[in-house]
């Protein structure tokens, strides 16, 4: 889900906690080394999200926010933040080229430049804590 997050709106806070859950406290935050991603750079994004981005001449750039069922992307255009909501379930990450991972949801993806150690450490720590958290497949059954 593609939402506008400039203003303190609650209907839409609510909406955003019961996607992905709301954040994580201070002691987990503490305890998984942070929850934020370092800066990252958009290289490509769906049709939605790329009309967004090209109504301003900056840097396209974002960050991820990892929360207990999901995950947060921010991205500005035009003085407004927009966030990018994707419960686990439906966040499928591909790495292509050498230095570009993907985030695809069901209508949205985003494609970031990972060259830096850190970035590919927080695409690891992220990828980790789906795994560990997803519900049981039936395959394991």
């Amino acid at each position: 889900m593609l939402v506008n997050v400039s203003y303190n709106n609650p209907e839409i806070t609510n909406k955003v906690d019961k996607a992905v859950g709301k954040p994580f406290k201070l002691k987990e935050r503490w305890a998984m080394g942070g929850i934020g991603s370092p800066k990252l750079f958009i290289t490509e994004a769906s049709m939605e999200i790329r009309n967004l981005l090209i109504l301003d001449n900056n840097l396209d750039s974002c960050n991820v926010e990892l929360r207990p069922k999901g995950i947060i992307v921010r991205f500005r255009s035009l003085l407004e933040t927009f966030a990018l909501v994707i419960p686990y379930h439906k966040l499928s990450i591909y790495k292509g080229q050498a230095a570009v991972h993907s985030l695809y949801t069901a209508h949205h993806f985003i494609k970031v430049r990972t060259d830096t150690e850190a970035i590919r450490k927080f695409f690891r720590k992220m990828m980790d804590y789906k795994a560990d958290n997803a519900p049981t497949s039936i395959e394991d059954l």
